[in-house]
């Protein structure tokens, strides 16, 4: 992997935290970085993933559970280092989606401006998601 240093999407860490797919590719890439990035919107919309596999039944309430404690004890620990956001992540949040050069959506925007904010690459499972990024010139990294 390129960087050091990445802002790791919500849909990479579902893949390491949960049974799918990509649980390999996604573990590989956190483990060969040495500084992975989340912002308080990671968080939040990590529990919003697990909560999600949950009522899906993908996931069993104590799965789920554990899930979410692993998850807190590492970003406790400091396994990710923590980005602030703020209000001039959701200014280049609106100015990115008002380019209409892609279509980002809310929550991406304001992934993508913490990620460009902070001059790292973003580390995503998404592939629209990287497409995006690209085309406004942030550099991404893709699992497959």
């Amino acid at each position: 992997m390129p960087a050091d240093a990445a802002y790791v999407d919500t849909s990479v860490l579902g893949a390491y935290y949960c049974p799918e797919p990509l649980s390999g590719a996604a573990e590989t890439a956190l483990l060969e970085l040495q500084d992975p990035c989340i912002s308080p919107l990671t968080e939040v919309e990590f529990a919003s993933l697990v909560a999600r596999k949950r009522r899906l039944k993908e996931l069993g309430g104590r799965e789920a559970n554990e899930v979410l404690q692993l998850f807190g004890q590492h970003v406790t620990e400091g396994y990710y280092r923590r980005l602030p956001l703020g209000t001039e992540h959701f200014v280049r949040a609106r100015e990115l989606i008002a380019s209409l050069t892609s279509a980002l959506s809310t929550l991406d925007a304001l992934h993508l401006s913490v990620a460009l904010s902070a001059g790292i690459p973003l580390l995503t499972a998404d592939r629209d998601f990287a497409r995006a990024a690209r085309r406004h010139e942030a550099a991404a990294m893709l699992i497959k």
